[in-house]
């Protein structure tokens, strides 16, 4: 997520680029507003003023009249004793392309054919489902029998990095198949409960943050706001509105695999199938 991330930044900041670029070229050659309005508080017209534009007069009826014999003749005509061609608007298709033309082309095409493909290939990743194997689907974590000796033995949940799971023992000698059932409305085989164990996720049901494991008190305690949860994840205090989130189980060879893919929402508050007092001092 975070390279494409970046590299959705890096492409929009390209993107800036291109466009003040684009703007630049657009803009060259225009009179500044300075130029403008130095031009119009410049000195009122005299009299010599008004000479130089009767000269110029003169000379533009010359150059109409020069226009007009090299229309006939084909021979470009010189202006007045001083021997100065006539001026003619270029064409632009025969001028061709200009030094700073070229230059913000190219660099806007560089652009485009470099930073295009690896934006759209970064989006397409970041808006693209994880796939087989990562978070959002069926996820291996290991033996089961391995896990619940580690579970009894160190007296802690089983914490599965790839699921972001934590794996405990389930242990519902005191509570009745049928409390099971009204407590988790009927899904308690999907969550592998008649087994033994439950897939936790470790999201706090309250705000979202990640639910540590507290060794003393044996709970889940969350140290955004307080919210805490007995061992199988059955609220216990704050303001969580129920028990942690589940997900689905099954065993494939001895395997557990936990798909995490299927979100099972915690038993509502009130819920004790299993009466786990706090066993010690709290970690919140």
């Amino acid at each position: 997520m975070l390279p494409a991330a970046i590299f959705a930044i890096f492409g929009a900041i390209v993107l800036v680029l291109v466009v003040t670029t684009a703007r630049r070229s657009s803009t060259s050659g225009r009179l500044s507003r300075e130029t403008k309005s130095r031009d119009k508080s410049g000195p009122a017209s005299t009299s010599a003023t008004t000479e130089l534009e009767a000269a110029d007069s003169a000379v533009a009826r010359e150059r109409a009249a020069l226009a007009q014999n090299e229309a006939v003749s084909g021979v470009p005509a010189m202006v007045g004793e001083t021997g100065i061609a006539r001026w003619e608007p270029v064409d632009e298709e025969t001028l061709g392309v200009s030094r700073r033309q070229f230059l913000n082309r190219a660099n806007i095409s560089m652009l485009g054919i470099g930073m295009l493909p690896i934006f759209g290939v970064s989006l397409i990743a970041f808006l693209y489902p994880s796939g087989a194997g990562g978070f959002g689907s069926k996820v291996t974590v290991g033996k089961l029998s391995d896990i619940l000796a580690s579970i009894t033995a160190k007296k802690q949940p089983f914490y599965a990095a790839s699921a972001r799971t934590y794996i405990q023992i389930f242990d519902n000698a005191k509570t009745t198949a049928a409390e099971v059932t009204s407590a988790y409305e009927g899904r308690e085989v999907e969550m592998g409960l008649p087994d033994g164990y439950v897939a936790l996720w470790q999201r706090c049901v309250h705000l979202g943050c990640r639910v540590p494991w507290c060794q003393s008190s044996q709970w889940f305690e969350c140290p955004c706001h307080g919210s805490k949860y007995s061992k199988i994840g059955e609220k216990r205090d704050g303001p969580a509105p129920r028990g942690l989130d589940r997900f689905a189980t099954e065993v494939v060879d001895g395997n557990l695999v936990v798909n995490t893919g299927v979100i099972i929402q915690g038993p509502p508050i009130g819920t004790t199938t299993i009466d786990q007092k706090q066993e010690g001092p709290a970690c919140v």
